[in-house]
């Protein structure tokens, strides 16, 4: 049944992206940006709720984003491709650091470009860092949020990698505070599985972490203790959910 349910997500999915990546490609001739990416907004949606509804994933939601005009860095866990459509829709606008590749994607990529991210060129690691950082801070200055997955590539569910400083380093170069997020979206969108799992996608949003005074290995490390305790709790929750009641 989990096979029926992704397969025809997954037709609905191409289907939206398709439909969209043309709409808002051939939109952004003639519209303001701004327009185009509500139109963006209408892909996250409907991908975020055809997945609850088709596949059975629901969303427990802990914590709200930071209230206000100032923008902020959310450095946030990296599991599936969930998260790059919720926090999208959470946190807008958003632009998000990515590998320059995900452009080139036909129809996704046409989308992603119009949200303005940060596109990172791995093949020069030391102009990618400066690049991160530039834009990063433009990116910022124009208004938007920015999205940051400081372990830099999709981590399994109970493992971590080192969390890079670069996001850090924004922060505090742009003088906007970091907000942390943590979520085990990865129990059920797998990464590189076709079959989706029906669950509950806990996402936690901490409140926004001053920079002031700080340097980026000790922001960076604050970071990362909140989001991994978080990760723990979450991780310790769904297998208290999972564990039959023995009785007496």
């Amino acid at each position: 049944m989990n096979f029926i349910r992704s397969l025809l997500f997954n037709i609905v999915y191409a289907t939206l992206t398709v439909t969209v990546g043309t709409l808002v490609t051939i939109g952004a001739l003639f519209l303001p940006l701004p327009t185009v990416q509500k139109g963006l907004n209408v892909w996250l949606f409907s991908t975020v709720h055809a997945v609850r509804l088709i596949c059975g994933l629901r969303i427990h939601q802990i914590g709200q984003r930071p209230q206000g005009d100032q923008n902020f860095v959310v450095m946030s866990k990296h599991q599936s491709a969930w998260e790059t459509f919720y926090l999208q829709l959470v946190f807008k606008p958003l632009s998000t650091i990515l590998k320059r590749e995900l452009l080139r994607i036909p129809f996704f990529g046409w989308g992603l470009r119009l949200t303005e991210p940060v596109a990172i060129d791995r093949s020069n690691p030391l102009k990618a860092l400066k690049q991160v950082k530039e834009q990063g801070i433009a990116r910022l200055a124009k208004g938007r949020n920015l999205l940051v997955f400081p372990e830099g590539t999709r981590v399994a569910p109970g493992n971590q990698q080192k969390y890079a400083r670069s996001g850090a380093d924004i922060a505090i170069a742009a003088g906007v505070p970091v907000v942390p997020v943590a979520h085990n979206a990865g129990h059920c969108w797998i990464n590189k599985k076709f079959t989706k799992q029906p669950g509950t996608i806990t996402v936690v949003i901490g409140d926004p972490i001053p920079t002031e005074g700080k340097t980026s290995r000790q922001l960076t490390e604050e970071v990362h203790a909140w989001i991994e305790a978080q990760q723990a709790k979450i991780e310790n929750l769904a297998q208290a959910d999972s564990t039959p009641d023995q009785g007496t």
